[in-house]
């Protein structure tokens, strides 16, 4: 039997490039990240979102956990900043070269916990960056804390009676805030995530997008839910915004039933930004 890439005639097999290889810092591969974990579908997607775009004329800025690696696969500038710092430093790179198209992704605990403050004052300065929040609902890297997106009463290693606190609505508190564009989607629904991003990265003034992505390794474990009865989960009970829901995220919380482990209500698409008084 010929090994891949021997040349003979017979059971040669030719492996073609990858289409988005050369937007990947391949030197760097395998990644870090769990098997099942949404960071390696949202490392593609993202790919997809941005492959048309000049690598020249895009940053891509992230903090610190499990999200916080994602700078480092992608093949162009970046920055892998302190915890809870990736947006005053992507709020530097626009103040200093606004010529270029600055993309923060990081995870919910780096950017609604250490970094909450700058999430809302980056909105309310009209600052024209794009900020990816993947909401894996607990502390992955650090082993599976309590974070500001944990729904309540669900066991985290924090909580083993459950979390007593109540999680944030991110595009509400994004709305409310001020941000121009606000959207999320599940990790499951590629297609319309390269869209979203595109769309995001586009609109004029702060972006806003939330990715549902449960951590499957700890969160999952937690909730004792395997990754496929997780994702399964996920997938029902994800609807599209009502009418109602665009206009008032207020209206559009996720809703995980932690005494079932099964998510309940995970709303997704596009929200009417708030309408800004000039």
């Amino acid at each position: 039997m010929a090994t891949i890439g021997e040349h003979k005639s017979v059971n040669k097999i030719t492996i073609p490039e990858h289409p988005l290889q050369n937007m990947v810092r391949v030197e760097r591969l395998p990644h870090i990240w769990c098997p099942g974990c949404g960071l390696g579908i949202l490392l593609q997607v993202y790919l997809r979102a941005i492959k048309d775009k000049d690598p020249n004329q895009i940053v891509t800025i992230s903090g610190i956990g499990c999200t916080g690696r994602f700078s480092g696969y992608v093949n162009a500038d970046g920055f892998h900043t302190t915890h809870g710092r990736a947006i005053p430093f992507a709020f530097g790179v626009k103040t200093a070269r606004p010529d270029l198209e600055v993309v923060v992704i990081s995870g919910d605990g780096d950017l609604f916990s250490i970094g909450g403050n700058h999430f809302i004052h980056i909105m309310r300065r009209q600052v024209d960056i794009t900020i990816i929040a993947v909401n894996n609902h607990i502390y992955g890297l650090t082993g599976g804390q309590t974070a500001p997106t944990t729904p309540h009463l669900a066991l985290t290693k924090t909580t083993p009676e459950g979390a007593k606190l109540y999680p944030f609505n991110l595009p509400h508190l994004a709305k409310a805030a001020g941000a121009q564009y606000i959207a999320r989607y599940t990790i499951l629904q590629q297609r319309m995530l390269v869209k979203t991003i595109k769309k995001a990265i586009d609109t004029k003034g702060p972006s806003f997008v939330e990715i549902v992505a449960p951590c499957d390794t700890l969160f999952g474990r937690y909730q004792q839910l395997e990754p496929i009865p997780l994702y399964h989960s996920l997938k029902e009970a994800s609807k599209p915004l009502t009418a109602e829901q665009k206009k008032y995220a207020s209206k559009a919380p996720i809703i995980f039933d932690s005494l079932n482990h099964k998510y309940v209500s995970v709303p997704y698409g596009e929200f009417e930004p708030l309408k800004r008084v000039e």
